[in-house]
């Protein structure tokens, strides 16, 4: 048998493992977790006989875990030189439902803390958009619904479909990618609509991917998200500004009906046709009732003009000289002004005398 050396053995061994486990999932419980220098993970996954050691970096770790949860996790054996015989992680991953149930709900708590869920932040939709920027399988039955109930309710909108994969570890890539480059355009649509239909938690995952929901969250377009049914609440959907309970709750929440509208319309074209006849009729009937009014006062200034009228005859009568000089008094005038006392004559003035029945011209004599 030859000798080697600690260093080529570790080599041999090594590159056995490479060559026989290129790629393992363990499930076990989460124990001895630490994180060093904010940059390494180590932790054991246990059973009820074994325990193994495992060694990653950070950034494998998509969700926030805690000693105790089930976890699966991708790895290849490992020999170091100096640390000893451990699992290298490629991901990990919360296994079981009560698990991934845990792991999101600590996620859901981290990004609360900052405010990605604050209803604060949500912006209204526009309503109903000209331009829809949709995100989700082209051959799903969440995009055939959506598509199906939309232009039912309302057609004339325009859906800017771009195709990913919505589960699997592609999905949250692909996703990402799509809702940057609706954000990027330099015309813009209206609203961001994430769907997709029901399924397991497994394959509902994605939509509580951490980076995902920062971007949602994130995202200059206003957006709506309906995943699963309406009792699967995914961390995408508390990011968004608006959520849906299922894909075809989604399109009913953008768009009105417009059998409804239709309808609505009529009655108001209804209520507008009664409401323009009963302004006509009460204004006829108001304008008759002006017009009454308007000729009893006209009739009853008229009347009062009359009495005016003859009372001011009566006094012009009674103050007329042609009466008085009836009577037998004259009229005595010096150079055309009316005397009305003697003292105002003087001997030799001419007098102009009226009558009744005519005038003389006199002379005075003498003033006694």
């Amino acid at each position: 048998m030859e000798d080697l050396s600690v260093s080529e053995f570790i080599a041999v061994l090594n590159n056995y493992l490479d060559e026989s486990f290129p790629l393992i999932n363990i499930v076990g419980e989460l124990a001895n977790f630490k994180i060093s220098k904010n940059k390494w993970l180590y932790f054991d996954l246990k059973d009820e006989k074994s325990s193994l050691k495992f060694f990653g970096s950070i950034y494998k770790l998509k969700k926030p875990i805690e000693e105790g949860m089930l976890l699966r996790v991708s790895c290849t054996p490992h020999l170091h030189s100096n640390y000893g015989f451990s699992m290298q992680v490629v991901v990990i991953e919360p296994f079981g439902e009560g698990s991934i149930q845990k792991a999101n709900q600590l996620l859901a708590d981290k990004l609360a803390k900052e405010g990605l869920f604050d209803p604060d932040n949500k912006r209204l939709l526009m309503y109903p958009p000209g331009q829809i920027g949709l995100i989700t399988s082209a051959q799903s039955a969440a995009y055939s619904d959506f598509y199906k109930i939309l232009n039912e309710r309302w057609a004339g909108v325009n859906i800017n479909l771009y195709d990913v994969q919505v589960q699997g570890e592609a999905a949250s890539p692909q996703i990402i990618q799509a809702i940057d480059y609706f954000n990027n355009q330099k015309v813009k649509v209206d609203v961001l609509v994430l769907i997709r239909g029901g399924g397991s938690p497994d394959d509902l995952a994605v939509f509580n991917d951490e980076k995902l929901t920062r971007k949602i969250a994130s995202s200059k377009i206003p957006t709506l998200v309906a995943i699963g049914h309406e009792i699967d609440v995914s961390l995408a959907e508390l990011a968004a500004d608006k959520r849906a309970s299922t894909p075809s709750n989604a399109a009913e929440l953008l768009v009105p009906d417009k059998k409804i509208i239709k309808q609505e319309l009529n009655n108001n074209l209804k209520i507008l046709n009664t409401r323009i006849e009963d302004f006509f009729f009460n204004s006829n009937e108001n304008l008759l009732l002006k017009e009454k009014s308007l000729e009893e006062l006209v009739t009853n200034n008229i009347e009062v003009i009359n009495r005016n009228l003859i009372n001011k005859q009566r006094i012009l009568k009674a103050y007329n000289p042609k009466i008085n000089l009836k009577r037998g008094y004259s009229i005595i005038r010096l150079k055309s002004k009316v005397l009305n006392s003697s003292k105002l004559l003087k001997k030799n003035d001419k007098l102009a005398i009226e009558f009744y029945d005519g005038k003389i011209e006199s002379k005075v004599e003498k003033i006694g």
